[in-house]
């Protein structure tokens, strides 16, 4: 089989999974919402704003008569209809989100006028249309503000409040079964010896799961016996989705690919060209899609985020699953050897706008992973950077 890169890989499973048809639906509160993806698109019931109005606090004004002293003939507050239409020659203080009373074409902010008291003075050149919000500019009654398809964050939740729903009709959750493999791997309640290590890659998955919408089921863990990992796995797929976290190396021990296979797994791809992760495994069998992802668990993380992520998308209802890189500057050189695309943790400061590459003591390293904010993306082609220069990150 061959290995693929990073972008190989994750078209891959985009070609693989599909959004189903006809996925289950059922209503939420919103309070409920947070995480699903909406199956429905959502209307708005009236034009936003209803009537124009003011973007800032300051005057309303006719923009013909911004070359002469203003008479101040009133006041208007947000919450309140204009008592008067505005006279030539006047302005009317304006607070912001306010209705624009009937002859102004612009608002002066308050910061951009002298102000006596019962006059105003400016010397703002005239502009028509300046901090005004016309009516319907944001959205026009009947029109689409949330489409089917789009995952319900605090945005999404602030925008069906505003068009007077309390419940929203979502996909139904995915379930993933989540199975963690290997001796070495005891229960999080277990003290574990000084050559175990706590399950807490299940976790880590449930938690991702669960952030987006789906129903995560954390299965017992599998020992290094072949026939427990065969029964394991073959209940794991039962599910809408199964991750499978250890037993994918070339280790003595790893059974996970032995057991899909005699499950009658089609395998897509058993390696990809980065680092952590590199040997990861993505495929179907019974009719259920499977990742088998690598056990140690800033492998685990990475390779869900940018594999197992878009399948559960899909699996939801997302069409087009976004993943989301953007750039920072380099705070010091950095090298590598090319050929490996590279998700290494990071550290964004200044309002994202620079990065730090972590020191980080291989894979297993959650001290750090915790430490980091975003993972730097390192390209497979290039060799090194110096500070300053600009690198993708994937923020966590």
């Amino acid at each position: 089989m061959a290995t693929l890169t990073f972008s190989e890989a994750r078209e891959e499973v985009l070609r693989r999974v599909l959004v189903p048809s006809n996925i289950p639906t059922e209503s939420l509160w919103l309070t409920d919402a947070v995480g699903r993806v909406c199956a429905a698109d959502i209307l708005s019931d009236r034009d936003m704003p209803p009537l124009a109005r003011s973007l800032r606090d300051g005057f309303a004004v006719r923009s013909s008569d911004l070359s002469s002293q203003l008479k101040i003939t009133g006041e208007i507050r947000a919450g309140q209809m204009p008592a008067s239409p505005l006279d030539p020659g006047s302005a009317i203080s304006i607070m912001t989100g306010a209705v624009i009373p009937e002859g102004a074409d612009q608002v002066l902010m308050k910061e951009h006028v002298s102000n006596t008291g019962t006059h105003v003075t400016t010397s703002r050149p005239p502009a028509p249309g300046e901090w005004i919000s016309p009516a319907g500019s944001m959205a026009r009654q009947g029109g689409i503000v949330i489409p089917a398809g789009r995952r319900m964050d605090p945005a999404a939740i602030a925008m069906l409040a505003t068009v007077g729903q309390s419940q929203v009709l979502v996909t139904r959750q995915p379930i993933v079964r989540i199975l963690a493999t290997g001796d070495e791997v005891v229960d999080i309640a277990r003290t574990p010896n000084l050559t175990q290590v706590r399950n807490s890659n299940s976790w880590a998955l449930a938690a991702d799961v669960r952030r987006l919408g789906g129903r995560p089921e954390i299965l017992p863990i599998s020992p290094d016996e072949e026939q427990i990992t065969r029964d394991l796995i073959a209940y794991g797929l039962e599910a809408d989705l199964l991750l499978i976290s250890g037993g994918v190396s070339a280790g003595e021990y790893d059974f996970v690919e032995t057991a899909l296979a005699n499950l009658g797994a089609e395998f897509y791809f058993d390696r990809v060209l980065i680092q952590p992760g590199q040997p990861t495994v993505f495929g179907k069998a019974r009719g259920t899609y499977f990742f088998g992802l690598p056990g140690n668990p800033l492998s685990t993380m990475v390779t869900f985020r940018i594999f197992a992520e878009a399948a559960m998308s899909r699996l939801s209802g997302i069409a087009d699953p976004p993943l989301h890189f953007h750039s920072a500057a380099m705070q010091a050189n950095y090298s590598h050897k090319p050929g490996l695309t590279r998700f290494l943790p990071g550290l964004l400061s200044d309002y994202g706008r620079k990065v730090e590459i972590l020191s980080w003591q291989g894979s297993g390293d959650i001290p750090t992973l915790v430490r980091a904010n975003c993972f730097v993306v390192v390209d497979s082609r290039q060799e090194s950077w110096q500070a300053g220069d600009f690198i993708q990150v994937l923020a966590q």
